[in-house]
């Protein structure tokens, strides 16, 4: 696969590899565990719990298929490219696999972005939605940048993860739209969608009792 702005992937790589210290580097693996597949896999689980709990069967649905589902098309992506890193060893890197796209920043994306679609809908306050959407953003930032400068990725397989990441969440999205068309926003709207939505039927029987 040919990488038309390899130039600058190559420099910008060797611009952070070449400035490396074990204090940037602590830092750095710090901010990289917020994408990583074990942090992931603790929110997804105590966020299926949440869902099975409250019985929210379509937000369940919604983040399975998005957050792993995304992340196991993003490894078989990996496969067909073959890209290799852009550095394998040194006295602070030591990685393998392969680098396009980047799985830590199309975890984060996934699921940060998941979890902010969820929350939107019960924001009414105009500023509560911005600071959902920046502290998403900010995540995935922090995430792709770490895995740019600790030497695990290109610049671009991080752009692409996250525009990756977005494409597979809008289609999520449309694609989850049948589960909902059962549903009516509701006056009273909680922490997450799921609740905002109340059956149409049950929300028909309420009006014929009312007018009898």
């Amino acid at each position: 696969m040919v990488n038309p702005l390899a130039g600058p992937d190559h420099e910008v790589a060797g611009w952070f590899h070449a400035h490396l210290t074990r204090t940037f580097v602590s830092v750095l693996r710090a901010l990289t565990e917020f994408g990583s597949s074990e942090w992931i896999g603790v929110v997804l689980f105590f966020a299926v719990l949440f869902f099975v709990w409250k019985k929210w069967w379509p937000s369940l649905v919604t983040l399975i298929v998005a957050v792993p589902g995304g992340m196991l098309l993003n490894e078989l992506l990996k496969q067909l490219v073959h890209r290799h890193r852009p550095f394998v060893d040194g006295p602070f890197v030591d990685w393998s696999g392969y680098s396009f796209a980047s799985g830590h920043t199309i975890g984060a994306t996934l699921l940060y972005g998941q979890l902010a679609l969820f929350i939107l809908p019960a924001m009414k306050a105009r500023h509560w939605r911005r600071l959902t959407v920046a502290s998403a953003a900010l995540l995935i930032a922090l995430v792709g940048f770490s895995r740019i400068a600790l030497g695990a990725h290109f610049l671009t397989d991080v752009l692409a993860a996250i525009v990756f990441g977005i494409l597979w969440l809008a289609f999520c999205l449309f694609a989850g739209k049948p589960m909902r068309r059962s549903v009516v926003l509701a006056p009273g709207v909680p922490l997450v969608s799921e609740p905002a939505f109340v059956r149409v039927e049950e929300t028909e029987q309420a009006a014929q009792s009312l007018l009898s």
